[in-house]
């Protein structure tokens, strides 16, 4: 995808952005979208420069085997249903009675035919139980299937020491110390676990306002708002900002829960490319030039809509490129802030920080606590006035019960953590550590030869396996346990963060989101060997000052992967006893 470097380069906005209404620094009135206010320079660090996206092709015979591996797989699906129909084979999924079949069927047969013959081979390898804390390292219930990953039972072990390369818990706030966690409990035995009420009646707690307005300090910005559940942060929150009459331009990548509150909303939806300025720029004049189907009335809003960092793909926002168009059509901004707050920019600040734009460019700034700040609930922020609207139209602040004080107290004790305001330097070494291992994770795949996409500064590191058949390959299981085959990514995250006073540090590695992995490749050609498995949970960060570390390497649990055949790792493999 080309990349407009004309628009925005050092952070000054080309000619083509009407450099008049932006030197005056005055937003005029027009159609309707915005009251006249200052938006004039900001004095702040200028953006700097857009780190560099991979989303690499798979070679042509590794995109022909996935077709021809996805059609076999599909080919044998439909043979096992015409068995199942004529009585050959039992069906485990749930069915239409026969009494009920001239009844408006409520499980569509196609709808469901992925789910019963190519996700259950392979569901072994999600939703695995945990029984543990979910740190760099936790331990997994262990478990069986007697009819083909149909059912499950558990047998009664644990496996210990499992490397977490999965979880959001970025900065490692999803902790157990008592000594971090003291004030969290006292809060517990002061307020209780729960609130029973919604903000607008008795559930309104002094913590509450404390822990918006360090939010608010926090993103820099006039006031935020909190909500208990991040999901409903966005669905419940978006209805009240636009409806019939206002146009959402929304990323094709969004989240779940921005589709969800745009559909509610009632407003128009139009999608534009992923990160394309291009797209969204062409659907920007059509609605300023045409207005609405029909009447050809102005929009009485228009709000686009992105996330700071795509959980899927890993990619981050063209921030200071949306920011110039949406200046220059007098458009909202929308940004979903919950992958990139406390996790990208030098202090933890999110996108906003790592690109060097004025916060106050940003219309609304939505974000969730569930993983940086290892908790749960999300915010809304941005103007005094803004959120005092929210206060009142929120569906999520009528009706929905205020956060729990506990909750509450752990989200301002990882926000002043971060910030310093604990007197320590924990909560920056952690930022600037995941940073690290970031792009450390990165570069050592690339240089191992898998396909990761995103950009270099995401800690969501995507890995394509492609083919089907590297999801349920593996060696065989020696006495009840899961393979330890490392498959070739073992030394990628085999080192260990700083220590502080002997203690290991809990700082987590970037978040590792394998979904299809392609196979290694070694002295430029591709391998034909699998590549590491689907349940690898989260990097480990580098050591420093050569000590090695206590946790085992990130394979630990891949436990869908075949043994590598380079040398370099076949030499780790004794060495860890793999």
């Amino acid at each position: 995808m080309a990349r407009p470097d004309s628009h925005v380069k050092n952070g000054n906005i080309k000619q083509y952005l009407n450099q008049c209404d932006l030197k005056n620094g005055i937003k005029k009135r027009t159609n309707g979208y915005h009251k006249a206010e200052r938006t004039g320079p900001w004095k702040g660090p200028l953006p700097r420069r857009r780190a560099s996206e991979a989303f690499e092709q798979a070679p042509m015979y590794v995109a022909v085997m996935t077709y021809l591996g996805f059609g076999i797989v599909t080919l044998f699906g439909y043979f096992r249903d015409f068995l199942r129909a004529v009585g050959l084979e039992r069906c485990h999924l749930a069915q239409e009675r026969h009494e009920q079949k001239d009844f408006v069927p409520l499980y569509q047969d196609f709808e469901n035919f992925y789910n019963r013959n190519l996700y259950m081979r392979v569901r072994d390898n999600w939703n695995r139980p945990i029984c543990s804390l979910p740190g760099p390292v936790f331990d997994l219930m262990e478990r069986v299937s007697d009819d083909y990953n149909w059912t499950f039972r558990l047998t009664g072990k644990t496996l210990h020491n499992v490397i977490n390369m999965g979880s959001y818990n970025y900065l490692g706030f999803a902790e157990n110390n008592a000594d971090f966690m003291k004030t969290v409990a006292d809060k517990t035995r002061q307020y209780g676990v729960g609130v029973c009420s919604t903000r607008q009646e008795m559930g309104n707690l002094r913590i509450h306002q404390e822990l918006e307005q360090l939010v608010a300090s926090f993103l820099g910005v006039e006031a935020c708002m909190a909500f208990g559940m991040g999901f409903a942060t966005n669905s419940m929150n978006i209805p009240a900002l636009v409806g019939k009459g206002s146009l959402i331009l929304s990323d094709e990548l969004n989240h779940t829960s921005l589709i969800l509150g745009a559909r509610l909303s009632g407003a128009t939806i139009r999608v534009f490319k992923h990160n394309n300025m291009q797209s969204l720029e062409r659907l920007l004049k059509e609605a300023v030039c045409s207005g609405q189907p029909r009447t050809h009335r102005p929009w009485k809003k228009l709000l686009i809509m992105v996330e700071g960092i795509y959980s899927m793909e890993g990619s981050l926002v063209r921030l200071p490129e949306i920011i110039a168009l949406k200046k220059k059509y007098k458009a909202y901004l929308y940004l979903d802030e919950a992958h990139s707050i406390g996790a990208v920019g030098g202090s933890g600040r999110g996108v906003s920080q790592l690109f060097g734009v004025d916060p106050a460019d940003v219309d609304v700034m939505m974000g969730t606590f569930t993983k940086s700040f290892g908790a749960c609930g999300g915010y809304m922020a941005g103007s005094r006035r803004l959120v005092d609207y929210l206060r009142c139209h929120s569906h999520s602040a009528v009706y929905a019960s205020a956060m729990s004080p506990p909750i509450t107290e752990q989200i301002i004790r990882a926000i002043k953590c971060i910030m310093g305001l604990d007197g320590t330097t924990v909560g920056i070494s952690r930022v600037q550590q995941l940073a690290a291992n970031t792009r450390y994770f990165r570069s050592r795949l690339q240089e191992m030869g898998f396909i990761i996409y995103g950009n270099e500064d995401s800690p969501v590191v995507p890995v394509l396996l492609y083919m089907p058949g590297k999801v349920v390959a593996s060696p065989p299981r020696h006495q009840g346990q899961p393979s330890m085959s490392p498959g070739p990514a073992l030394h990628v995250t085999r080192a260990s963060p700083p220590r502080h006073q002997g203690q290991p540090s809990t700082s987590p590695g970037p978040a590792l989101h394998v979904t299809r992995a392609s196979p290694p490749r070694h002295q430029g050609q591709p391998s034909t060997s699998p590549g590491p498995a689907l349940h690898v949970t989260r990097a480990s960060p580098p050591c420093h000052q050569g000590q090695p570390s206590t946790s085992p390497g990130p394979a630990l649990h891949v436990t869908r992967a075949s043994p590598p055949r380079h040398p370099c790792v076949s030499r780790i493999q004794r060495k860890w006893r793999l």
